[in-house]
């Protein structure tokens, strides 16, 4: 049976995908999970997969680290320790004062800068591992 957890997970989904502006059709064709599956999770009536929770959390472009949380996988301070790893990508899509169409934009300027000085990796998405990134150094 569906836990606590799940129908947090479920509502936070719900509030996060209607906050995007997305249908449960788009965001389950943007996941690539069935429609009928992904109302499932926002009802609470299942529990996804980690694999699943980072489909959902890239199709939203929101961390998964946060679907962690929500589904009990990871625990809070557990996230809090890694929140330095969060990209600045992150901070700009988490960002409610500006549009899709902002975030975007800014997402692609950063990108440029970051692929300019040598660096490949998703500004828009946090790091999975907390391995996956070194530390920044600072410039004298």
């Amino acid at each position: 049976m569906a836990s606590l957890h799940v129908g947090n997970l479920g509502e936070f989904l719900r509030e996060q995908r209607r906050s995007a502006q997305l249908s449960l059709r788009q965001l389950a064709e943007a996941a690539g999970v069935s429609n009928p599956y992904l109302s499932q999770i926002e009802r609470g009536l299942r529990k996804p997969s980690a694999e699943i929770l980072q489909q959902i959390a890239k199709a939203l472009r929101i961390s998964a680290e946060t679907l962690y949380v929500q589904a009990g996988i990871l625990e809070e301070r557990d996230v809090d320790e890694a929140r330095d790893e969060v990209s600045v990508g992150a901070a700009i899509l988490a960002d409610p004062s500006i549009n899709e169409q902002q975030k975007q934009a800014l997402l692609q300027i950063y990108a440029s800068f970051r692929k300019e000085n040598g660096h490949l990796d998703d500004p828009g998405q946090a790091s999975s591992s907390r391995t996956a990134q070194p530390p920044r150094e600072t410039e004298a």
